[in-house]
């Protein structure tokens, strides 16, 4: 129950956020759902309650055939050896996106704004976050990421006003 709580007040805060003296947030041009689709890796994030004590982190993409993708997020609790958290959800393309804004439920009917701010031509990894810039993931298809890589991606990140003092690397199991 209060595993169910945590999330229903995260995802409460994603779909209302806060206010920003931001720019409106740019997604890349366009995604595809084909490429995209698979098992990603976190490198890096903003520390958020529901991933509390998370390591090795991943994010499995399932396209369905009712059109929206099946996510399926796992994590170890506690240490790179703790239980397995999951949880399974889904994401829904928002129109007229190109497939670069997803709006993901976890519980009905609660959904939160899921945009794909930088992508690699080759989908090697991705960049998420939020409108409000409270949520930021950096992803990759590995569960390591070359330190000059992630120094241009987080300087883009800051370029579109992300706090990056507020990022932590994800420990990964390999």
């Amino acid at each position: 129950m209060h595993k169910f709580l945590v999330t229903l007040s995260v995802l409460s805060f994603l779909l209302f956020g806060c206010g920003s003296s931001h720019p409106a947030l740019e997604t890349v041009a366009s995604v595809d759902i084909d490429k995209y689709a698979g098992l990603w890796y976190e490198i890096a994030s903003f520390p958020q309650k529901f991933q509390e004590g998370c390591h090795c982190t991943t994010a499995n993409y399932t396209k369905s055939e009712e059109g929206f993708l099946i996510v399926e997020n796992r994590c170890n609790k506690d240490s790179i050896t703790g239980a397995e958290s999951y949880i399974k959800g889904k994401a829904f393309i928002q129109e007229g996106s190109n497939n670069a804004k997803l709006s993901v439920q976890f519980f009905w009917p609660f959904k939160g704004d899921y945009w794909i701010i930088d992508l690699d031509s080759n989908y090697s990894y991705a960049v998420v976050g939020h409108p409000n810039r409270n949520y930021l993931w950096i992803l990759s298809r590995t569960p390591q990421m070359d330190e000059t890589q992630y120094t241009e991606i987080v300087k883009r990140a800051a370029d579109k006003g992300f706090d990056i003092t507020r990022l932590n690397k994800t420990i990964q199991c390999k």
